[in-house]
């Protein structure tokens, strides 16, 4: 008698979880993930969008946040 498929996935599962444990097991099914979407063709929209003095304004609060806690340090 032949092992059907869903018990080769739940023998192949059990025997990542028994040597990895539970987190080393979800770790190593998370290399496998195929995501969804198309990357490429976001970043690249995403890019053409980009305003580079927008981004700029955006950041500055951030950094002299940054830069305003660093000094405090030393107190």
């Amino acid at each position: 008698m032949s092992t059907s498929l869903n018990e080769i996935r739940n023998q192949g599962l059990q025997a990542l979880l028994d040597r990895l444990g539970p987190v080393g097991m979800i770790r190593f099914l998370q290399q496998f993930e195929t995501g969804h979407g198309d990357t490429t063709a976001e970043r690249e929209k995403w890019l053409a969008e980009a305003d580079l003095d927008a981004l700029a304004e955006e950041l500055r609060p951030r950094r002299d946040l940054n830069h305003k806690d660093e000094g405090n340090e030393h107190l």
